[in-house]
């Protein structure tokens, strides 16, 4: 994803604010001992069964096509050997566990505007639509938890889930498989290679495939930088996510929207400032130091 700037479409301003939150599920230590306690085994199946459990005991190749950037063989070492050892209800309600523990922990004296803060997320994210959003669908299911903190958790994930399969389709509208995808991120300087190539599992021959479509197709130049071409290319589909995105906060409006945004601001700071969400990170998401965050 490409870094919010002044300008910036609020789709993106608004992806960067509530990413980090969403992102909690991710790397605090309580969801991954959670999802250890219902029975997953390590990081990565943990990840995959339980960003994919809302589609219930899926095979590898869905969660491939739907989580779309990582290598099927990175894939298939967790899915679906997961469902064997904790069927789907089970993981989730075991991420949701880790998650609250882990809100609790960063935020639980974070009270003032949180509930605001949920509503309108949650308004926000009741925009969205599942048509040809296979994994924003599965979520979109789901009930609505009591907390506030959850709340705007799972409407957080909701739009970003929205968001993750538009950015999908507009890879894949321009013509960029997940390696390339990757490829051309670390090219146009957003990540290094080693920070981003391990965590979604493609071999240095794939990666090397990658950059040579790249060269062929004019987007890299014979040293492996960005050519003109290409950041055309990067910028048209980082524009189509960001339009396949606006239905929330078009919706919500720009004063909402706004005030959302307020909301938002103090409790990422706390997020942050903790330390739980790493930077650089195979997400994309800028940290504090470049001052891009939206």
């Amino acid at each position: 994803m490409t870094a919010a700037t002044p300008g910036s479409p609020p789709a993106r301003v608004m992806w960067h604010l509530l990413e980090p939150y969403h992102a909690v599920a991710y790397f605090a230590d309580e969801v991954r001992e959670s999802l250890a306690s219902a029975g997953m085994r390590g990081f990565w199946m943990g990840y995959f069964a339980g960003r994919a459990a809302p589609m219930g005991a899926v095979a590898t190749g869905v969660v491939t096509a739907t989580f779309y950037g990582f290598a099927p063989a990175m894939v298939s070492r967790a899915i679906p050997d997961a469902w064997g050892f904790a069927a789907p209800d089970r993981v989730w309600a075991a991420k949701v566990d880790g998650v609250r523990a882990a809100l609790s922990r960063l935020l639980g004296d974070a009270d003032v505007g949180v509930e605001e803060a949920a509503r309108l997320a949650r308004e926000a994210a009741g925009a969205c639509q599942p048509h040809g959003r296979p994994l924003f669908a599965a979520y979109a299911d789901l009930p609505w938890p009591d907390d506030p903190h959850l709340v705007l958790w799972q409407a957080a994930t909701l739009v970003r889930e929205h968001r993750g399969d538009g950015h999908v389709a507009a890879l894949v509208a321009g013509g960029i498989d997940g390696c390339e995808a990757h490829a051309l991120m670390v090219a146009a300087g957003r990540i290094r290679r080693e920070a981003l190539q391990p965590h979604r599992g493609w071999t240095d021959e794939e990666w090397d495939g990658a950059l040579a479509r790249l060269r062929a197709r004019g987007w890299l130049d014979a040293v492996g930088a960005v050519t003109a071409a290409g950041r055309e290319a990067r910028a048209g589909v980082e524009a189509l996510t960001d339009r396949l995105a606006a239905a929330p906060w078009d919706h919500l409006g720009a004063e909402s929207t706004a005030r959302l945004a307020a909301l938002l601001a103090p409790l990422v700071e706390r997020i942050d400032a903790a330390g739980v969400i790493p930077y650089p990170n195979p997400m994309g998401l800028p940290g504090r130091a470049t001052g891009e965050r939206g």
